[in-house]
């Protein structure tokens, strides 16, 4: 009952409409219910031009009613029901366009609204969340799961509210006929009733698994479409092709289960509602041979209880929509309660710029229960470039993501200019710091709307331009078929790698940092385009506080300081003439990749 109450929230911001789209459809139920009525005086008057007879007193009105109808000569009757059905049939239509609009534009609002709040929450998570979830599945959630929420409070919440309007009209029509043989039709909620949840509750888990397993197909598509040079490389065309089958076969077989269990539920509950029918001719039958009903009465009677059967079975078809959605609900509200680890203060503080000093206060950090920091300490001071070293999974980049709050130590502080950076607010953390990493992640946009990302006013071209020179990038682009309007495809892949590099150091400078992150920034380029790339960072080094993360140790000669981690403790710190003096770490790396001469 909690995961629909959750589920029924994200009606309540268009609580308005809804009423709106009832109110349609309780006119439209009523026009439904009329219309069968007029079997009577069709069946009656019109082609036996007999007499409307009940098999018991009726109340004062409606006696009066059918007493005038009565006395309505036959034909005059066909004339005014020749005019009257058409206009029935006319507002009955114009009711149900109305509630069908109104109910399908609420689902698609709360499938905007839901999508919205996904992308949102996604956009809040911490980067450890990412680590944890896989990218398809994060889509599958946008996409199929809310695909599923939307059939069932758009399609489900008209059937549920319109078919339950048809249940109280023609099971009160069946009463008001004939009570006591309505009371036959008491014994369709059990025999009916239990199939529907039985079937729910399977059709609920079977729902959940298929998700899953939507989920893992669009992670694999992902994987493959962008590692395509990859497989291509490695002639693995056929086994990605033959694994995706056996997705798509797992994915198939789930659904047709849950198919299968859907489509019995409306033959069973139709076979039974049949017995019961056929009870019911039995019975009625003999008065309307003896004369003690009216063929048009007992047709509305016959007429009324088989259109109940029909908003049973939709019933039973929303309960089996509605278990499928509540399964997508659940994985919906997986990604809106995540938690986010990484929080602003209550009050964070909005820095002023920065000169840049950075300290390091024995600061521990974890990661999925393993240690990658230990109690590490260094100051940076402002204008100093220091490089950061050491073996893979020293902890180097973990350095840099603490310091731009991509993730919170454990235990010890960070601060910059003394400010804790847990007391500042993201924004302004984050918009002093420049960031380039060996992934060049680039946006499929025009070089201009890249270099000037995370700037939301229309930056001016001049300052595009001035971060693109110093990134060595100007004269690259002006070659390109629209210059700075061109769009440079996914990822940049229209682009090489040196000049997608280029792009994001001069994105990182468009900022004007004081503090400019290096993660191994040159580590997969050729030795022309490091060279490039390297001038570009150098330029950009000059006047601000640089951290630097380097694989390749020839890179960072010139730092200023060189800090060298050894399974998250600094080993070493000093020049690289200092560091080469001694006999430690950093000398047997430089040995390694042949580095020793000045």
């Amino acid at each position: 009952m909690k995961e629909y109450r959750r589920f029924i929230k994200f009606l309540k911001p268009h609580s308005g409409l809804l009423v709106l789209a009832i109110v349609f459809m309780a006119v439209s139920s009523l026009f439904d219910w009329v219309s069968l009525v007029m079997i009577i005086p069709v069946t009656d008057k019109v082609l036996n031009n007999g007499k409307i007879i009940f098999p018991f007193a009726l109340p004062g009105g409606l006696t009066n009613l059918i007493s005038s109808v009565n006395a309505v000569p036959q034909k005059n009757l066909l004339e005014i029901l020749i005019v009257f059905i058409p206009i029935l049939f006319l507002l009955k239509g114009l009711f149900n366009f109305f509630y069908s609009f109104y109910m399908s534009r609420i689902g698609q609002l709360c499938v905007r609204d839901i999508r919205n709040r996904l992308y949102e929450r996604i956009q809040d998570l911490s980067l450890e969340y990412f680590t944890k979830k896989r990218s398809g599945e994060l889509i599958s959630r946008i996409t199929n799961d809310v695909k599923l929420v939307e059939n069932a409070l758009s399609y489900g919440t008209t059937d549920l509210v319109y078919q339950s309007f048809l249940v109280i009209l023609f099971a009160f029509t069946i009463f008001f006929i004939y009570w006591k043989l309505a009371l036959t039709s008491l014994f369709l909620i059990p025999l009916i009733g239990f199939p529907i949840v039985k079937v729910g509750r399977i059709l609920r888990k079977i729902s959940k698994n298929t998700q899953e397993k939507m989920a893992d197909i669009n992670s694999l598509l992902v994987e493959t479409i962008s590692g395509t040079r990859i497989v291509k490389a490695f002639c693995m065309e056929h086994y990605e092709v033959d694994k995706f089958k056996r997705q798509n076969q797992a994915h198939y077989k789930l659904s047709m289960r849950a198919i299968k269990r859907t489509i019995v539920l409306s033959p069973a509950t139709e076979f039974i509602g049949i017995l019961v029918g056929v009870f019911v001719l039995a019975w009625a039958g003999n008065d309307v041979i003896s004369g003690r009903l009216s063929f048009g009465v007992f047709g509305l009677y016959l007429g009324s209880f088989f259109s109940l059967l029909r908003p049973l079975k939709k019933l039973s078809q929303v309960n089996s929509i509605n278990q499928q959605a509540l399964a997508a609900n659940t994985r919906i509200y997986e990604v809106l309660d995540a938690p986010i680890t990484v929080k602003e203060a209550s009050h964070p503080l909005e820095l002023k710029r920065i000169t840049g000093k950075i300290e390091f206060k024995d600061v521990f950090f974890s990661y999925l229960e393993a240690g990658v920091l230990k109690g590490i300490s260094f100051t940076v001071n402002p204008g100093e470039v220091v490089a950061i070293v050491g073996a893979s999974g020293a902890g180097k980049s973990t350095v840099l993501d603490l310091l731009a709050r991509f993730y919170d130590p454990q235990k010890g502080s960070i601060s910059i200019d003394a400010t804790k950076i847990k007391d500042a607010s993201l924004k302004s953390l984050r918009g002093q710091i420049g960031l380039v990493t060996q992934d060049t992640v680039l946006f499929n946009d025009t070089v201009k709307a890249n270099i000037s990302y995370g700037n939301t006013d229309e930056a001016a071209l001049p300052m595009i331009e001035a971060a693109a020179q110093k990134a060595n990038a100007h004269d690259f682009i002006l070659k390109l078929p629209q210059g700075y309007d061109t769009f440079i495809g996914e990822r940049g892949l229209r682009l090489s790698g040196g000049e997608r590099q280029r792009l994001c150091i001069a994105r990182a400078l468009f900022k004007d940092p004081p503090i400019l992150l290096l993660d191994e920034a040159t580590s997969q380029l050729d030795s022309e385009s490091e060279r490039i790339v390297q001038d570009a960072l150098n330029a950009a080094m000059r006047g601000r506080t640089v951290l630097l993360v380097a694989h390749r140790l020839s890179t960072v000669r010139n730092a200023s300081r060189i800090i060298v981690l050894d399974k998250g403790e600094i080993a070493q710190t000093g020049t690289h003439q200092e560091l080469l003096s001694s006999d430690g770490l950093y000398r047997r790396l430089c040995q390694m990749q042949h580095c020793l001469e000045n």
